[in-house]
């Protein structure tokens, strides 16, 4: 390296001549040459030289609850295993390393000195003006144990929105109370795998008349009561009730979503009013009524104005069915089985469903006479293989008969 004519503004001393790609980014004006730039001595460079750059300490607010980790001005999900984790994670995003150093290794040794206070040992090694450089840094991390907002709130039963699943002229099924617990936890846990950490159940409670559903938003109140009318029917209605204020004087309100479930379920069997077509089972209560006539086997759908709950009176429903034993086929509209009762041989009518070779035969007798249902036993028969037949058991995820 050869002697140039520029001197180090600081010291005086020549400063080598180096190579353009060698040259340092910090310079400083010569004196002597007006417009001219020329860099600093390996000496004075170094002596103001810092290689890292790093805090005296680091404090770290942690939820005690859930482990987040307060930053900037939000609470974040870090996933850390334990607190040394997340202390190794925050001085890494802390340390800062010179521009000018090339070929950077580091590692850091974490010393745990009490259940609050972990200090971190940091090795630093690299390559500035093609001289080795290291430098170890230690910086404290002190861990401060609080409680985020979303577990304050969960404390505190914090909720923003009830959804009420309630059904017409009957208590919602076991079926549908399960379901609406289900799809409240699924959209909770749709919303925070999004990063959403004010998304919470805060309480599923059961009453008479249903079930009780405290959310944290309004957005999952309502997703959950879309989804339930959009799987078994009915109808959904909203009401606000102001609550509060929040600190910017905006007002705030609590949400209460009524789930008014059809008065019919799947499987059900029915008589209608004003109809002499003869009993219907329930295929669907999604829109309009939907099903097949327990006479003929032959599909039924109720019309507009009368939608999921036409004029009506219950007879029962599949499980209500009693094993009798078929006596005779007659025609192709009539078999006789024996009344479960009276045991008597009688005449009924024959439904599409009926399997002429079947020894016997589930039936419901009821006000309306007695007539022969499908198997409820899925496991039992093959009406699903046949699209003539009607499945109790395909009530839901189908389209609709």
């Amino acid at each position: 390296m050869s002697e140039s004519r520029a001197f180090c503004p600081r010291c005086g001393d020549p400063v080598p001549e180096r190579s353009a790609a060698d040259a340092d980014d910090e310079t400083a004006a010569d004196p002597l040459r007006p417009g001219a730039e020329v860099e600093l001595c390996d000496s004075c460079y170094f002596e103001s030289f810092d290689f890292v750059d790093a805090p005296d300490r680091i404090d770290v607010r942690v939820c005690a609850q859930c482990g987040a980790v307060y930053r900037g001005n939000r609470w974040v999900d870090v996933g850390a295993q334990d607190y040394t984790d997340i202390a190794i994670e925050e001085v890494s995003e802390a340390l800062a390393v010179h521009v000018d150093v090339e070929d950077v290794a580091w590692q850091v040794e974490p010393e745990q000195i009490d259940e609050n206070t972990i200090r971190m040992h940091c090795y630093f090694t690299g390559v500035v003006r093609g001289t080795p450089v290291e430098e170890q840094v230690m910086v404290p991390v002190k861990i401060a144990r609080q409680t985020c907002l979303r577990c304050g709130r969960i404390a505190g039963d914090y909720y923003a929105s009830i959804v009420q699943i309630r059904a017409e002229d009957r208590t919602p099924t076991a079926e549908e109370t399960d379901r609406a617990k289900e799809i409240a936890n699924t959209v909770v846990a749709d919303m925070e795998a999004t990063g959403d950490r004010n998304a919470f159940v805060t309480e599923m409670g059961e009453v008479d008349e249903g079930l009780n559903i405290k959310v944290s938003t309004n957005k999952i109140g309502k997703k959950i009561s879309n989804k339930m009318v959009e799987e078994f029917g009915g109808t959904v209605n909203d009401a606000e009730t102001l609550v509060t204020e929040d600190e910017d004087g905006n007002e705030v309100y609590r949400v209460t979503f009524a789930v008014r479930l059809p008065p019919y379920t799947p499987g059900d069997v029915i008589d209608l009013a004003d109809d002499d077509g003869g009993p219907v089972i329930v295929r669907s209560a999604r829109g309009n009524l939907k099903g097949v006539r327990a006479t003929t086997g032959e599909r039924y759908e109720a019309g507009y104005e009368e939608g999921n709950a036409p004029d009506a009176r219950k007879l029962g429903d599949l499980e209500d069915a009693v094993e009798t034993t078929v006596v005779t086929v007659e025609d192709e509209n009539a078999v006789q089985v024996l009344d479960p009762e009276t045991y008597q041989a009688t005449t009924v009518s024959r439904p599409d469903y009926f399997d002429p070779e079947a020894e016997t035969v589930p039936v419901l007798k009821s006000r309306a006479g007695l007539h022969i249902l499908p198997d409820p036993d899925p496991e039992t028969g093959d009406e699903a293989d046949d699209p003539g037949h009607y499945d109790p058991y395909a009530t839901r995820g189908e389209d609709d008969v």
